[in-house]
């Protein structure tokens, strides 16, 4: 059994690992002020970036969900894994030997990070021998002649990794058991499986690709079928989900198009591997494809992440490819029925004689695809005239019954604003006068404001987050309060820029002037582990004061960690001014000042009206409270 983690191991890992770096593998971020940068949360729903990370902290936040941490939660709970895991898989990455304080090294039978990376290596291995098998094999004939047959040579195989299984049965689990890899590992991993007479190639006699996730790590295959007597009748087989492969999570030729998408905000979802390739070929550098299932919620939650995707300024454009055919069309629909969790508006680009990317390119060349995706026309249109299609226009029944039927589509238009011109439009395209469709769209109205459905449930289902959740066992600062504000903000400089504070100026605030409980209890903690010294790293002291602060503050501190201080930055060194810092501590200073001067006062009144109060008690208090004044008095004429 592994043993624990070394302390200063995994500190060392969160200082040589950088945060944005990992996160941009999920999320695309941009600048958000000084030293910040924001993003799409990867953890919920949401039309406005609010996720937020700050590099030098080493720590993230979303201000809509509350979700943060620092480098090693962010993998915890982007990849679901445990905290010895990501170290372990943090470590990995940037070429770090873990040292463990009471065993041999990280477990792998216990199917953690160990068991993560044998996976992954077990699928780089194999594709090296399906890409090695499709140009050396006699018997990959076949293969090399379908895709020559679809107009991709040599390189373009080699650029998708695209390989061949043999029809052996059993030619890769051999080879993978040669290089070291367990019977349990190569079945756990889906590239095995196991009957009466032992393990056997999932995939065989088929041209395999490699399905990558967004890192660019192999973690299953597609295979197409390629002779007639293969006993699967399948066109398309693809890897079974297995710990590290989620087919409704994963996006085929999303590790080469993600730059693209994130540079040029916009995404192109096609059917197919060999569509994905066409495009990419033909000039599209965008497109992507799902892996043996429908487009659905979670790809969407990705595509968006990448492509910023966000409510206000430039539109994001998200573009899907289907076939002309009755199936590429109820496609077509069934995406349409999420198109309201985009905050952009979606299009559909479909070939006028129903063609896919591949076809289009092979028939027609690269510029047809590029003018495909160029005359994308809105998903609304499209589904508003796949609608009409049922309908005989020529005849009263007809045109009322298609009334009716687009009049939903019409009223589940995110922007009211659009919808008159919409309902002309409509209303144009199916012959009758616009008065009548408002009349039924009004109807359609009525129907979705049904009274059994509660406000709560209509706010869910239009995938709002739900409120910010509270700080554990304390309640959550109320930044209504200018006094309040003032505190965060000085624990922001604190947490952000702690050289700015000297410690003479943090030894001189008082806990008790943080009116907001959080507030005073992260405070107390800064002042535990004291100001930076020259040897520490920001991560590395931030980590300490997690370290002292109660569990409860933790999410606060991610928070404060990664927020924007409202104050305009010096230019030339990107710091808060010092002025601005001052004010903060003068402020906080001032606040703890005045309520000790009252609870004096408050003690100077109770003894007063006590005829039994010791004279020496009360003029120590009176001295006291004198000092007080005075103090509140120096730094009030200091201000001025």
């Amino acid at each position: 059994m592994a043993g624990r983690i070394r302390a200063e191991d995994v500190e060392a890992v969160k200082e040589r690992t950088s945060i944005s770096d990992i996160v941009r593998e999920h999320v695309t971020l941009r600048p958000a002020g000084p030293g910040s940068q924001k993003g799409l949360c990867p953890f919920h729903d949401e039309k406005t970036p609010s996720f937020t990370v700050r590099e030098t902290v080493g720590a993230f936040h979303c201000f809509g969900c509350g979700e943060g941490g620092d480098v090693i939660s962010f993998v915890m709970k982007i990849d679901h894994l445990t905290f010895a895991e990501s170290v372990e898989r943090l470590a990995a990455r940037v070429g770090m030997e873990l040292r463990y304080e009471d065993g041999p090294g990280p477990r792998r039978e216990e199917g953690g990070l160990g068991r993560r990376t044998r996976i992954i290596e077990a699928h780089r291995v194999a594709t090296e021998y399906y890409a090695d098998a499709l140009v050396s094999r006699p018997d990959a004939r076949a293969a090399r002649d379908f895709l020559r047959s679809r107009g991709f040579d040599r390189a373009a195989a080699e650029m998708f990794g695209v390989g061949f299984a043999p029809r052996g049965g059993e030619d890769l689990t051999r080879h993978l058991l040669t290089k070291g890899f367990t019977d349990d590992e190569l079945t756990t991993a889906g590239i095995s499986g196991r009957g009466s007479r032992g393990l056997y190639d999932r995939f065989r006699g088929r041209l395999v690709w490699p399905i990558r996730e967004i890192t660019g790590d192999p973690i299953g295959f597609g295979a197409r079928r390629l002779f007639d007597d293969d006993r699967i009748a399948a066109k398309y087989l693809n890897t079974s989900e297995t710990p590290v492969y989620k087919k409704t999570h994963v996006l085929y030729g999303l590790d080469l198009a993600k730059k693209a998408i994130s540079t040029d905000r916009k995404a192109v979802v096609v059917e197919g591997y060999t569509d994905v390739m066409a495009a990419h070929l033909a000039g599209v550098p965008h497109a992507i494809a799902t892996c043996g299932t429908a487009f659905g919620v979670e790809h969407i939650k990705v595509l968006r992440r990448i492509m910023r995707d966000e409510s206000g300024g430039a539109p994001a454009r998200a573009v899907f490819t289907f076939d002309g055919d009755a199936a590429g069309q109820k496609a077509a629909m069934k995406a349409y029925a999420e198109d309201q969790r985009w905050a952009s508006q979606s299009y559909v680009a479909v070939a006028a004689d129903g063609m896919d990317p591949c076809d289009l390119r092979l028939r027609q060349g690269d510029a047809a695809v590029r003018a495909l995706i160029d005359d994308a026309v809105p998903m609304f249109e499209f589904a508003v005239r796949t609608v009409l299609k049922n309908f005989d226009l020529s005849t009263a029944e007809g045109r009322v019954g298609a009334m009716r039927a687009a009049a939903p589509i019409i009223h589940n238009i995110r922007d009211s604003a659009l919808r008159p011109e919409y309902i002309r439009e409509v209303a144009g395209w199916i012959g009758v006068d616009p008065g009548q469709l408002q009349h039924e769209v009004g109807r359609a109205q009525r129907m979705a404001m049904n009274p059994s459905t509660t406000p709560e449930e209509r706010r869910s289902a239009n995938g709002r987050p739900e409120p910010t959740h509270e700080v554990s066992d304390l309640p959550r600062p109320d930044l209504r309060d200018p006094v309040v504000q003032a505190e965060r903000q000085l624990l922001q400089v604190l947490l952000q820029y702690p050289h700015l504070v000297s410690k003479g100026a943090l030894d001189g605030i008082d806990p008790v002037a943080f009116h907001a409980a959080a507030h005073r209890s992260l405070f107390e903690a800064i002042r535990t582990v004291g100001a930076p010294t020259p040897e520490d790293t920001q991560i590395g002291w931030t980590s300490r004061v997690i370290e002292a602060a109660p569990s409860a503050v933790h999410p606060l501190i991610n928070e404060i960690g990664v927020s924007t201080l409202p104050t305009v930055f010096d230019k030339t060194t990107g710091l808060p001014p010092q002025s601005y810092v001052d004010s903060l501590i003068d402020r906080v200073t001032e606040v703890g000042l005045t309520r000790r001067i009252a609870e004096a006062m408050s003690e100077m009144r109770r003894m007063a009206s006590d005829p039994n109060a010791d004279p020496a008690a009360t003029r120590d208090t009176s001295t006291h409270l004198l000092g007080l004044q005075r103090q509140l008095a120096a730094l009030r004429q200091g201000n001025t």
